[in-house]
């Protein structure tokens, strides 16, 4: 039987299932799951990597995916296939709100999760840190439902889809809020190296873009309007705020960004970067992410200007942000407050990979942990090493997923190694 011939979202993978199937009940996903040698969940395809690749491949966009709202608990459940861009209008409708959103609203909740795809800001966890309870169909077809507080619920949230398929989420919620979001530009890295810590803490969530050139770049800040005690300046750390629209790749289309120049609006509606009815980000692209300690951030800048003649040929734009540490076993944040140096790249994967080698050399003194879902070279010697609970994450694959239905080539070249599980 031929591949489906299926593709991500970017064009750099094409997935080599054989079916790509598209249950409507719980009950047909049960059937499917324990049926299948090998089975991998397929997202909303934001992924730069074989993460989600498997003989057989599943959708979850036609199953029930309807929002159930506890206000008593503080919290919403949702269909893990709905993108943030579904989820958030209804949750606005509902007069509430989630703490943080990525970059981009196009991507799953599910598959958001399951990497530990960011949100951004000191104080605020990445997305999976707002994960409550989830239900998850096991390669035995049994649905099991956790709860925060359960033994292992730390090790279950950020699965990368190696447990099994998550097919509900259920969210911390809180009130309705609105923020402001202001762009300045001409930030400088005599600025950035003095001043780290103040402009990050300058917004609720707070990003440097940089083409690592001879000014840092533009710092966008996201300020919670309630918080907002004084009018935005108009000068931050040198940086000027802009007087018009701008996006952060050169050249990009600034309407396709989430509106700027200090006007507040819906969280929704302005914590993305990126506007869901455009195509998000440069389009013909691929992204690597490193999360680093933060104590390390200056020290892991300075050596990546060092490298700044080779990547950028290949760059659109990279951005740095910090994200809050986090107990959840294969978060890249689990225990340590981190620094995310993220990289869009033109879409050139041989001449970005072997870029990627040099520059995992240099961010090596530093501890780096790469996303999940984006590209990087590390194998599971390097990065399982870096993860403290790996262990205890691999016995529970083993309890949960005995026969390795799961299981993919990404899975056993980048975390399980020869003699995982």
């Amino acid at each position: 039987m031929k591949p489906v011939q299926e593709r991500n979202w970017a064009g750099n993978v094409v997935y080599g299932a054989r079916r790509l199937h598209r249950p409507t009940s719980i009950e047909a996903l049960q059937q499917l799951v324990a049926a299948a040698p090998r089975i991998r969940v397929l997202g909303s395809r934001h992924s730069f990597n074989t993460i989600a690749d498997s003989s057989e491949l599943v959708s979850l966009q036609q199953l029930p995916s309807e929002l159930d709202v506890d206000r008593a608990a503080g919290t919403a459940s949702c269909g893990a296939g709905l993108t943030y861009g579904e989820l958030a209008p209804q949750l606005h409708a509902e007069g509430l709100a989630l703490a943080n959103l990525g970059s981009l609203p196009h991507i799953s909740v599910g598959g958001s999760v399951a990497t530990a795809t960011h949100g951004s800001g000191d104080r605020n966890g990445n997305l999976a840190t707002a994960v409550a309870g989830l239900e998850l169909v096991t390669s035995t077809g049994e649905l099991i439902a956790f709860r925060r507080g359960d033994a292992d619920f730390n090790g279950l949230v950020v699965g990368l889809g190696a447990l099994g398929v998550v097919t509900r989420i259920t969210l911390d919620v809180e009130p309705a809020y609105e923020i402001s979001q202001r762009v300045y530009e001409n930030l400088s890295w005599q600025s950035l190296d003095t001043h780290f810590d103040e402009i990050t803490a300058a917004g609720y969530s707070v990003s440097v873009f940089t083409r690592w050139d001879d000014l840092a770049g533009q710092l966008w800040v996201k300020r919670r309007v309630h918080d907002a005690a004084a009018p935005e300046p108009d000068e931050l750390f040198g940086a000027r705020a802009a007087t018009r629209q701008l996006n952060p790749i050169a050249g990009g289309d600034p309407d396709g960004c989430t509106r700027q120049l200090a006007t507040a609006g819906p969280w929704h509606e302005r914590l993305p970067h990126f506007r869901l009815e455009f195509r998000p980000s440069a389009g013909a692209e691929l992204q690597s992410e490193y999360l680093l300690p933060r104590r390390h951030a200056r020290a892991a800048i300075e050596a990546l200007r060092r490298l700044a003649p080779r990547i950028q040929p290949l760059l659109h734009v990279a951005e740095i942000r910090t994200v809050a540490a986090d107990e959840l076993w294969m978060s890249p944040q689990y225990g340590r407050d981190t620094v995310a140096i993220h990289f869009t790249w033109h879409r050139d994967q041989t001449r970005v990979e072997q870029l990627l080698s040099a520059l995992e050399d240099v961010l090596a003194p530093f501890a780096p942990r790469p996303h999940w879902g984006k590209l990087f070279l590390a194998e599971a010697a390097t990065i399982t090493a870096r993860y403290e609970r790996f262990a205890d994450f691999a016995g529970l694959l083993a309890r949960l997923d005995p026969r390795g239905a799961f299981h993919n080539d990404w899975l056993e070249t980048r975390l399980l190694g020869a003699g995982g599980p």
